[in-house]
């Protein structure tokens, strides 16, 4: 409750309302996450975002033999223990609930584009992984993975006012 009186004046404030545009980032998540990461323009690219969060694979590699194992863990674990919590909900399908369509309203049209391009892509990729065999804690790792790359882009599409 406190956090949600403090909101409105804090300079992320737009951001932690795009990014709730996903699913699976609700208010505690967004907060968390923009929190924890700051100003995101710092990330030329989601890559970077992801490897900051140690959501990335580690690599042990020799010359020509590439071998990768489970995610390095680097960064922050606060925000990639949120993200990988709301990647679980990607395993039903794509739609619309009601909560995440009271958050969307009163957002640009360019941001809801990018959420529901998430939504519809990181369902589909949590199917597919799951059919194959995957254990499902990898599968959400994956997903919230990816997830990063599309708060990426929604973070970016935001104009951050200067703190005062």
């Amino acid at each position: 409750r406190q956090i949600e009186d403090l909101l409105p004046h804090w300079s992320m404030a737009p951001v932690v309302e795009a990014v709730q545009a996903m699913r699976g980032v609700a208010f505690i998540v967004a907060v968390t996450v923009v929190a924890e990461v700051g100003d995101f323009s710092r990330f030329d690219n989601p890559r970077q975002l992801m490897a900051y969060l140690g959501l990335v694979p580690s690599e042990h590699s020799s010359g020509a033999t590439v071998r990768r194992g489970g995610i390095t863990k680097a960064g922050n674990a606060l925000a990639r223990r949120a993200l990988i919590e709301g990647a679980w909900t990607y395993r039903m399908q794509a739609r619309v609930s009601r909560k995440l369509h009271d958050r969307l309203e009163n957002l640009p049209q360019a941001i809801r584009d990018i959420a529901w391009k998430a939504q519809v892509r990181l369902c589909a990729r949590f199917r597919r992984l799951a059919a194959t065999g995957k254990a499902r804690v990898v599968v959400t790792t994956a997903i919230a993975r990816e997830m990063v790359g599309f708060l990426w882009a929604i973070a970016r599409q935001v104009q951050v006012a200067p703190a005062a």
